[in-house]
């Protein structure tokens, strides 16, 4: 890379004071659009299974939740209910993968939904999905099944099959159910535009792909064989890729190829694991715009882990979260099994205020700050004043100073908005101060 460019990228990548950035990768020099404009315009909000289910929901247990989805969640914009892993193992009861496991799949090698657990399938469930008003996403692993392979289907409308096109050294480390594919061989983009086509003849408008973002550097063809079938399916689908960390090598690639991608490992409710989020997505913002956002994952929020437990977040830890998600404009999906959510829980998560600074905010940016604390600011869509994000992460109360100086506002007697608790409060000259609990935080809308 010429040192102009490197430089270029490099000031694009630290112009909050904040952020490092390794040098980029230039595996594909292809520049491809991103396919039909505006398939994530904003960050994605909806619904996974994952955290609530693990590898065991059912179309009545979808159904259950999609239900109140629609009532309680979509009228404040949580629109994509998505089907997470595994849902085409028979007899799948974990959070665990079991080896060798006999999948439900058709004789091209393409895998279906597991009719004991989906006995209509997911047109039906799409369908049903759709008519709610909102859209319908499953999630889809890296590569094609190995069972395939070791029955060497056919690729449809090709001569080929599976064992043409399989690359059994590149696996998963932690789920047996696939091989990758050598996109180098003839036959391995059908396979993909196989796959893309079945699901767009569902009725899919999400795909949550896995065992992608890690090592990118060996995955990034199946990304881009992944991208090339969306675009040859006949239906825009919105392509998230997973799990992190990715890696920044690879910032300049990713966003040309999918709209979504993970920056960190599977997140749960611990506090080590929230604290971390902080600065992969300050790592990650220079990056982050319509079509292009960097995934802090799901919110494992409410009834978690197979109903067994309730997050362990506290409430302000809860707030910090939903806050840093919002100013850092990171995909909203909500985890929890939703026929327990409680009404706290609801309005954490539909708090009109809070979700206008995460669909609507402009110039996200880190700002720097003293030790166990973190700093946001973003400007509102109007352009009327600004969002100021103040959080503690340190273990203990704390009182967090803030000059405003620092803030163009273009005054000195600054009006004051508490966006969570929905109320002004008393106008702030100078320096603005607030006293936060520990893992606690603030979100406020600032005007001159």
């Amino acid at each position: 890379m010429a040192d102009s460019t490197r430089r270029a990228l490099l000031a694009a990548a630290t112009f909050t004071g904040l952020v490092s950035l390794a040098p980029f990768s230039l595996a594909s020099t292809a520049r491809p659009s991103k396919g039909k404009a505006g398939l994530a315009p904003t960050p994605p909000m909806g619904w996974n299974s994952w955290n609530s289910f693990a590898t065991t929901i059912n179309e009545a247990q979808a159904l259950e939740n999609a239900r109140i989805m629609a009532d309680k969640l979509l009228p404040s914009g949580y629109n994509v209910f998505t089907v997470d892993i595994q849902w085409y193992e028979p007899n799948a009861n974990s959070y665990t993968y079991r080896d060798n496991a006999e999948l439900s799949m058709d004789e091209y090698g393409r895998l279906l939904p597991a009719p004991n657990r989906f006995p209509r399938g997911f047109a039906a469930l799409a369908n049903d999905i759709h008519k709610m008003g909102m859209k319908f996403g499953i999630h889809l692993m890296r590569g094609i099944p190995r069972q395939a392979v070791k029955r060497n289907t056919k690729i449809l409308g090709t001569p080929y099959r599976a064992q043409d096109i399989a690359n059994v050294n590149s696996i998963c480390e932690w789920n047996g159910d696939m091989y990758g594919v050598d996109m180098t061989k003839p036959g391995a983009q059908a396979y993909y535009d196989s796959v893309f086509k079945l699901y767009a003849s569902w009725g899919v408008d999400f795909i949550k792909m896995d065992d992608m973002s890690r090592p990118y550097a060996l995955n990034w063809p199946e990304v881009e064989a992944a991208h090339r079938a969306i675009g040859a399916a006949g239906r825009p689908m919105v392509l998230s890729l997973s799990p992190g960390e990715m890696d920044l090598r690879w910032a300049g690639h990713v966003p040309r190829y999918a709209q979504m991608w993970r920056i960190s490992d599977d997140f749960w409710d611990e506090w080590k694991l929230l604290k971390d989020q902080f600065d992969r997505l300050e790592n990650w913002n220079p990056f982050m715009g319509p079509d292009s956002w960097p995934d802090a994952d799901m919110l494992p929020l409410g009834r978690l882990a197979l109903g067994e437990r309730d997050t362990k977040f506290t409430r302000d830890e809860q707030q910090t979260l939903m806050t840093l998600w919002s100013i850092a404009r990171s995909p909203l999906i909500m985890g929890g099994d939703l026929r327990h959510l409680d009404p706290w829980t609801l309005g954490l998560l539909t708090n009109p205020e809070v979700l206008a600074v995460n669909q609507r905010s402009a110039a996200n940016r880190p700002h720097k700050a003293e030790p166990g604390t973190r700093i946001w600011s973003a400007r509102p869509a109007d352009g009327k004043g600004l969002y100021l994000a103040l959080f503690n992460t340190a273990d203990q109360p704390a009182e967090i100073a803030f000059d405003l100086s620092r803030l163009d506002l273009g005054g000195k007697r600054v009006a004051c908005r508490d966006l969570w608790a929905r109320r002004d409060l008393p106008a702030v000259t100078g320096t603005l101060r607030q006293t936060l609990p520990a893992h606690g935080s603030v979100l406020l809308h600032l005007s001159a």
